[in-house]
């Protein structure tokens, strides 16, 4: 008989040391979002860990929901028309590299809309913890490197904001909104108390304030405010949504008061004061963000390939900062067609998930709160190449997927994570 052998109930014995197959599959998953906060170097390690765990979920056993074949296939032909737009500029490195990268973040969105499939609770806590992990890292790295630290700002800022292990801080800040969401979350339904859960939350909160974002602040505000509201709503006692109502005031009031504390000093209230106003002069006129994307319109109403990959910023001072803008742009009409398409079937999944009854209801509401404001945000800024996007894309298909678990299946579910 071989030394390694398969158990029934999934496990491996070896010398009678018994290994859960779930267990490695939730620590590769850990490990997976525990790196994800070094988006300094490229590639990240990220790149490296992905392959490794879907080489393990593939060997261990990973199933695909015909529910999620809509999110696959519109994904598909999303990035069939970023290969088509590609094939006049096959000699340009940046917009291959471009297009490779979408490729493989497509690949990441369906394989977290399928391990969903499976221990969803139990993927879903993990995730959760490795993402809380990453975001101390890079909030560590981002605090350290404002303040100059032994020397770190030449590293871990960037036009006197905070980037931490991020090359831009307006990546950086919405990075850190699902973790904080979750944390504020936690408090909210009583699964942390006040003051472990503001512990918890102190730096990357303060990584996020530095980096001096207005996109990563309103991001944060708007997936609060729906993250808040959908918990009041879904609550079932009177005396969960007083609480939800006591500790939102509370928590209302610390912030403000955080608020004021930081800026006691002048240097944060003077990039404050400046980032702060929603007049920006490379926002405002004809060559403007908002004139560029105007301007852009009647000019990919000719292109059916669009601009090609990455080539918007030829023809226009800087990239569009508009996600539906640069799919037409970069992915051609059936791109942009595809990529619209994409986001009206994910709005109807994710309202689905949020108010249906399971366990996993409360990350539901989480993950879709984070996810629905990044999705409007990107009428401000590209976010399709963003990890964490495609993070909460593949886990929010995932969960709609799911079937409702009924009567003891339910109990189970809860009493094993």
């Amino acid at each position: 008989m071989s030394a390694l052998a398969q158990e029934p109930d999934g496990q491996a014995r070896r010398r009678g040391l018994t290994v859960s197959y779930a267990a490695i599959k939730r620590g590769t998953l850990w490990l997976l979002m525990a790196v994800s906060f070094l988006a300094l170097i490229e590639p990240s390690p990220y790149e490296f860990v992905f392959p490794i765990t879907l080489l393990v979920f593939a060997i261990t056993g990973i199933r695909f929901s015909q529910k999620l074949l809509p999110m696959a296939v519109l994904l598909l032909v999303y990035n069939i028309g970023g290969v088509i737009a590609l094939i006049p500029w096959m000699d340009e490195p940046a917009s291959v590299r471009f297009t490779a990268v979408s490729v493989y973040l497509m690949l990441t969105a369906i394989f977290f809309a399928a391990i969903m499939a499976e221990d969803p609770l139990g993927r879903l806590e993990t995730l959760r913890k490795g993402y809380l992990f990453a975001a101390w890292c890079a909030g560590l790295a981002a605090i350290l490197g404002y303040f100059d630290v032994g020397g770190l700002s030449g590293v871990f800022t960037y036009a006197s904001r905070a980037s931490g292990t991020f090359k831009d801080p307006n990546v950086l800040g919405p990075f850190l909104v699902l973790p904080l969401t979750y944390l504020l979350h936690a408090i909210l339904t009583g699964r942390i108390g006040l003051a472990k859960g503001f512990l918890l939350m102190s730096v990357p909160l303060l990584a996020l304030f530095l980096t001096f974002s207005r996109g990563a602040w309103g991001n944060l505000v708007a997936a609060t405010l729906m993250m808040t509201s959908l918990t009041f709503l879904t609550s079932s006692s009177t005396s969960q949504r007083a609480r939800i109502v006591f500790l939102t005031l509370v928590m209302l009031v610390l912030v403000v008061v955080a608020l004021l504390i930081a800026l006691s000093f002048e240097n944060i209230r003077s990039v404050f004061e400046i980032r702060a106003s929603l007049d920006q002069d490379y926002d405002q006129g004809v060559t403007g963000r908002f004139g560029s994307q105007l301007r852009s319109l009647p000019l990919l109403l000719d292109l059916p390939n669009g601009f090609g990959p990455l080539r918007f910023r030829f023809t226009f001072p800087e990239d569009p900062h508009n996600v539906y803008i640069n799919a037409f742009a970069s992915y051609g009409w059936l791109g942009g067609i595809t990529y619209l398409a994409l986001t009206v079937a994910t709005c109807i999944a994710g309202w689905r998930a949020v108010f249906r009854r399971t366990p996993w209801q409360g990350h539901a509401i989480v993950i879709w709160s984070a996810l629905f404001v990044t999705i409007l945000q990107g009428l401000q800024i590209d976010t399709d190449h963003w990890r964490h996007f495609y993070l909460m894309l593949g886990l929010i298909w995932g969960l709609a997927a799911l079937p409702v678990p009924t009567g003891e299946a339910q109990r189970s579910l809860r009493t094993t994570t």
